[in-house]
């Protein structure tokens, strides 16, 4: 499988990656393949250095693609009166809105009820406008807060129980997909030369007079290990940073990993034309708007089981809905819940080393000579993150090396997004498609997206929907062809979000698309039913633990399912 440009991840890619990393030495290796591991590769790429990442799964399959998708300020941050973090924030929210990712950027509206009539009125507001203030001096302008008496936020929320609300304010944020983000960040390093290998598990840090020179890794795919050489090894790896870390012996930065649980539900179960967010007893919970459906969430629980696989139990369940509950005129019922996802928050925990360098809710450390480690931080400022990261890494370089430069990188997809953005009715009717879908399909792919489409000239079946929020089976091939996705969970989990957008969770469809996929990766018909086999058996695993009272049963019930790599978490 040829590789047409050098941001295409695919097979060919991947093994010449390996390859290429195994001859010579690298500047900056990376370990970590979600957002903020993709966006050092892309950092270091544009300052001119030789840098690789290698993934153990698949890019985003931890907690970059189980976030909130949102791209926010951060506006809860306020009440803490932590100021530098939301302006930072709203920094790289103007920033991906205006030139990294406009056609993956949009806004969404929240309404916050209010209960009181005059203190929450005047709290609330000035916290709004304080938002409103400091994105004014960050890029493009999203609309502006407006109050509402409780008439005119029950127009745009009818769903909401009068009684739940004597008015409002109405404020905007930017809602993104998270995992596809993050492989458009680790395409676009590719693009700039960085060598990108998923399924590749590190099992040793390689050590030099001291120093970490590199690391020792497995191919998954081939089951053959190779040695990787780097001046520098750059630990990104969220929730398993410890990991890494004891593998050069001294620990570094520590972290707590924090459960977020999400509820997906079908658009017609609530009736508002607004997200909106409510108060808990201990913190907030989103009714966010997410294509036909909504995304409730989160809760934020200490977890210490399977990072790999975080398992919503019925408890989970149950809060979010409760608590979503308490506000709404028509309860919601477990029967519209379409799906659940768990995420593991980083959460740095402890006191930081010495070398550390604290910057808000991220920090990066020097544990021993030659290995950087990053932790904490949210999906928002990883571009920030990764900066930092790569700062590091180059300070006693033998060269001299630049600044980051990612704040004026646009990533694959943006690039003549202005005429792009309105090319939706054209494609729709040329290729015979709904119109919303071809939209929906602008908003996953930019100007990309006739490309994905033009795999349908040669193949017309490849126009077929495929459920969920209206995709395409183009898509599926393209994801394998030019995104790097390597199984059929890849396909089903993270390219396309039809695992937690249909109630079957993708069984129905899963024989389909990993037909779409296995010419394009050489399956046998043995590859392709196992693939298909090991797909249900997540599924089931899944819905029973959902159907679990507490974590640690949760955990026992989904564990009983491997990986579309075959990996059990250790």
């Amino acid at each position: 499988m040829a590789s047409p440009d050098p941001g295409s991840l695919n097979p060919t890619q991947r093994a010449a990656a390996l390859d290429a990393m195994a001859r010579t030495p690298l500047d900056i290796l990376i370990i970590g393949g979600g957002v903020t591991g993709a966006g050092c590769a892309l950092d270091a790429a544009t300052r001119g250095l030789r840098v690789g990442l290698v993934e153990q799964r698949d890019l985003a399959s931890g907690t970059s693609s189980r976030s909130s998708k949102l791209m926010h300020g951060g506006l809860r941050y306020l009440e803490a009166k932590d100021f530098a973090l939301v302006y930072e924030a709203l920094q790289e929210r103007g920033l991906h809105t205006n030139r990294i990712a406009p056609h993956m950027v949009r806004p969404i509206s929240f309404l916050i009820p209010l209960t009181g009539r005059i203190w929450q009125r005047l709290y609330y507001g000035a916290g709004v406008l304080l938002y409103d203030l400091m994105a004014l001096a960050r890029g493009k302008k999203f609309p502006v807060h407006r109050h509402l008496s409780r008439r005119k936020a029950l127009e745009l929320a009818p769903g909401l129980k009068r009684a739940s609300l004597i008015g409002g304010i109405l404020y905007h944020d930017a809602q993104i997909d998270d995992a596809r983000h993050t492989v458009a960040v680790a395409r676009t390093a590719a693009h700039h030369g960085a060598f990108i290998a998923t399924s590749t598990k590190v099992v040793d840090l390689l050590k030099q007079d001291g120093r970490i020179v590199g690391a020792r890794v497995l191919d998954i795919e081939s089951d053959t290990e190779y040695e990787l050489r780097a001046e520098r090894v750059v630990n990104a790896t969220g929730v398993w940073i410890d990991d890494i870390q004891h593998m050069a012996g001294p620990s570094g930065l520590s972290v707590q990993a924090a459960k977020g649980v999400h509820l997906v539900v079908d658009r017609t179960a609530i009736d508002s034309s607004t997200g909106v967010v409510l108060r808990t007893p201990t913190s907030v919970l989103f009714v966010i708007p997410w294509g036909d459906y909504w995304l409730l969430g989160t809760t934020d629980t200490k977890w210490h089981l399977d990072r790999a696989h975080p398992a919503a139990s019925s408890a989970d369940i149950d809060y979010l809905l409760a608590q979503a509950n308490t506000a709404l005129d028509q309860p919601l019922q477990r029967s519209d819940v379409v799906g659940v996802y768990a995420g593991l928050r980083p959460l740095i925990s402890g006191d930081a080393e010495e070398t550390a360098r604290l910057s808000r809710e991220h920090a990066v450390a020097q544990p021993v000579p030659g290995l950087i480690s990053i932790a904490g931080g949210k999906y928002t400022t990883y571009r920030i993150m990764a900066a930092d990261a790569i700062d590091m890494a180059v300070e006693d370089l033998t060269r001299s090396v630049g600044p980051s430069i990612t704040d004026r990188i646009e990533l694959i997809g943006a690039d003549d997004w202005g005429s792009v953005k309105d090319s939706g009715p054209a494609l729709a009717a040329h290729y015979g498609l709904p119109p919303v879908l071809v939209e929906r399909l602008l908003w996953r792919h930019g100007s990309e997206s006739a490309a994905v489409l033009a795999l349908a000239d040669d193949q017309p079946e490849l126009l077929e929907i495929l459920p969920g929020a209206g995709y395409i089976a183009a898509e599926a091939v393209y994801a394998v062809r030019h995104e790097g996705a390597l199984h059929l969970e890849d396909v089903l989990a993270r390219r396309l979000r039809i695992s937690i957008e249909t109630t079957d969770r993708g069984t129905e469809i899963a024989a389909r698309v990993a037909a779409l996929i296995a010419p394009e990766l050489g399956w046998s018909a043995s590859d392709l039913a196992s693939e298909v086999e090991r797909w249900h058996d997540r599924v089931d695993a899944e819905l029973g633990a959902n159907a679990t009272p507490d974590d640690e049963t949760a955990q026992s019930v989904r564990r009983v399912a491997v990986d579309g790599r075959g990996l059990v978490e250790a």
